[in-house]
């Protein structure tokens, strides 16, 4: 069989591949804890389930603009609003199938083959593979300190001539650090200078604890019709609504006008009923949101704590998102190895730091209950800990150690 090359040369995704096996697992009755997902356990907001509920009694769901309802954009134009301190037109505006296809969009309408995308590491598994299929090159930039904050000259010394676009995704995925105001200055004022698009991914950017405020890329970035600064967003994390499938761009005309041709020509338009959702849960009430932070706050300091008191473990508290990226290597340096491990010894879903370009470490997700945080890293102590005695009961079920 004849396949493309970039076909070819795509992984599959990792997290998605995760939560399929953890599923399969659950649904034949494993007893299993999931900790490397990231979806929220709430439901969506009633505002959301009620407005899509009108249109879809109204059997009127037709066709939707290729940018989006009417609707649907004004609301995301409230929300950019009061949380980004602009105020974009309708034609600085798309509604995507997610923040993903926002995202991929975007890059499909400003690179070209061999361009080079650049995003500090460790990263989103899919910025590479997003670059890949549109010909691209995605580099990822690592900390000379080792750490998950990059500094300008980090990501300077990859800057060359092919360099069209940096993506900062902050707070992160998968480290949960929330890049500083003087960090997201400094590259709007780089980028400005060199003609490099800005591309700010702001899935989590209100999922911040600690007291921590957002931090508008448009408090330092001059917004008019030359703008490079695009910024994606969508209604998965913050709302609960991951099926709903619902993201967005803000970005200069002419970006959104290709994204928008983009559009047309593949899916279409959102569905207008998730649409409508999609705007319910903007234009509605937002305590849903401030629920979701205070109980992922918990659920951090909860992991962080029992992880912190784990000998030989390393980890940085995180500052927002569902995540913490934990370092194993005290006890294997082959995160794959060790993630199968966890999952088939102790029935606990972690996702291996290599997905995320570094090695050694494995994302762990808090977004679940406080009872599964605490059993999961009680098994996942005792499948590493030599001292930990050998038998381990899950519920009636008896495990027995033999791979140590």
């Amino acid at each position: 069989m004849t396949l493309s090359l970039i076909g070819r040369s795509l992984k599959q995704s990792a997290t998605l591949k995760l939560n399929e096996t953890a599923a399969i697992l659950k649904a034949k009755g494993e007893p299993i804890i999931h900790l490397g997902g990231g979806e929220p356990k709430g439901k969506a907001p009633l505002d959301a389930i009620t407005r899509a509920a009108a249109m879809l009694n109204s059997a009127e769901v037709r066709y939707s603009p290729p940018d989006g309802t009417v609707e649907a954009k004004q609301a995301v134009i409230r929300y950019t609003e009061e949380h980004y301190g602009i105020r974009p037109r309708p034609e600085n505006v798309i509604v995507s199938v997610g923040a993903k296809q926002a995202l991929f969009f975007a890059m499909q309408a400003i690179l070209n083959p061999q361009d080079e995308v650049l995003f500090p590491s460790p990263y989103w598994v899919s910025y590479k593979e997003m670059a890949k299929m549109i010909g691209a090159v995605g580099i990822s930039v690592e900390a000379e300190d080792g750490g998950f904050h990059p500094t300008m000259k980090d990501l300077t010394a990859k800057v060359g001539s092919q360099t069209k676009a940096i993506i900062i995704n902050s707070p992160n995925n998968p480290t949960g650090v929330m890049y500083t105001a003087e960090f997201i200055a400094e590259i709007v004022e780089f980028c400005r200078n060199k003609g490099i698009y800005l591309i700010m991914d702001d899935i989590y950017h209100r999922l911040l604890f600690d007291n921590k405020k957002t931090i508008s890329v448009f408090n330092y970035a001059k917004f008019d019709d030359d703008s490079k600064v695009i910024v994606i967003n969508g209604v998965s994390k913050l709302y609960a609504m991951t099926g709903f499938r619902v993201g967005w761009a803000i970005a200069n005309p002419k970006v959104i006008e290709v994204m928008t041709n983009i559009q047309a020509h593949t899916n279409s338009a959102p569905s207008p009923l998730l649409q409508a959702a999609a705007a319910g849960a903007l234009n509605g009430i937002q305590s849903s949101v401030e629920s979701l932070k205070q109980t992922l706050e918990n659920n951090r300091n909860v992991m962080y704590d029992r992880l912190k008191a784990f000998e030989g473990v390393r980890l940085t508290k995180p500052d927002g998102t569902f995540y913490m990226f934990v370092d194993f290597r005290a006890y294997e340096k082959d995160s794959v190895k060790l993630a199968t491990l966890l999952l088939d010894k102790v029935r606990v879903a972690v996702m291996p730091g290599i997905e995320f370009g570094m090695e050694g470490y494995v994302r762990m997700s808090y977004n679940t209950t406080t009872k599964e945080i605490l059993q999961g890293i009680e098994r996942i102590k005792w499948a590493l800990d030599p001292n930990a005695p050998n038998e381990l009961y899950i519920g009636e079920r008896k495990l027995v150690r033999d791979w140590v």
